[in-house]
């Protein structure tokens, strides 16, 4: 039994990573610069059958492969919303740009949905799927057993555990300098080039699963993974974090998606 802190990734409006918190965790976080950085491997599946890669980094398990499962933990099943009134009905979410929510109110249905990027059932293998915020903060919880979607919190442990300084890891958009390409697998099977500093040191390895926007716009697969985290933002009512990383750049970048209740 592995113990440790185990993460759930999930794209934004889009996809996913999810976390494990284990209260007998013993090991000690190995430093930033070891050799084992990544080097503990394991495996997850959901309810679904899926099984997905997951790797140690420092005290914390991470899927290292984007979320398929189109079933709540308890078995219920996810919406589908393959088209745009579909989607928009299903999602609240707003465009973010810079950091910055922009409210879509027309859209106020709270209901958890999925998709694939492009309605393309072909890219589910690679990239996985995209999810809504109201899949993410469903109280059947879309994570298997033991796993959550990440906090906020779990997402600074895995960029400090990485490099960054608390200040660092406390900005609220531009975050660190190379963590990002920490991160992102290396080379250009899968991103864009330049795909800039990506090492994939952490064995994290995310892949750039694009996202959809609240009117139903596909849009950045190969460029742009988004992840989202379980933090709503304490400042107002209807927007949450998320964790992105891009082709052009090496660090991360930590904004806001507005979701609206």
């Amino acid at each position: 039994m592995k113990h440790g802190t185990f993460i759930l990734v999930l794209l934004v409006f889009a996809g996913s990573v999810l976390a494990q918190s284990n209260p007998q965790e013993t090991s000690a976080v190995k430093s930033k610069d070891s050799a084992s950085v990544g080097a503990q491997r394991g495996t997850l599946t959901d309810v679904d059958g899926n099984v997905y890669k997951t790797v140690k980094i420092g005290n914390q398990w991470w899927m290292a492969e984007n979320l398929k499962v189109t079933r709540y933990r308890n078995g219920d099943s996810i919406p589908h919303a393959p088209n745009a009134d579909t989607w928009s009905g299903h999602t609240s979410s707003g465009q973010l740009q810079r950091g910055v929510s922009i409210p879509m109110s027309k859209y106020d249905v709270t209901t958890g949905a999925y998709c694939n990027y492009n309605n393309d059932e072909g890219n589910v293998a690679t990239y996985g799927r995209l999810y809504n915020w109201y899949a993410v903060a469903d109280s059947r919880n879309i994570a298997p057993a033991g796993w959550h979607v990440p906090t906020d919190a779990d997402w600074k442990q895995l960029e400090m555990y990485l490099g960054m300084s608390q200040a660092q890891a406390d900005a609220s958009f531009e975050r660190g300098t190379d963590e990002g390409g920490k991160l992102k697998e290396a080379d250009t099977t899968h991103w864009e080039p330049p795909n800039t500093g990506a090492t994939n040191e952490s064995g994290f390895s995310a892949l750039p699963g694009g996202l959809r926007w609240v009117l139903g716009k596909f849009r950045s697969m190969g460029s742009y993974a988004s992840f989202w985290s379980s933090t709503v933002n304490r400042d107002d009512s209807y927007s949450a974090w998320m964790e992105c990383v891009n082709k052009n750049e090496t660090n991360l970048l930590f904004g806001q998606a507005a979701f609206l209740s």
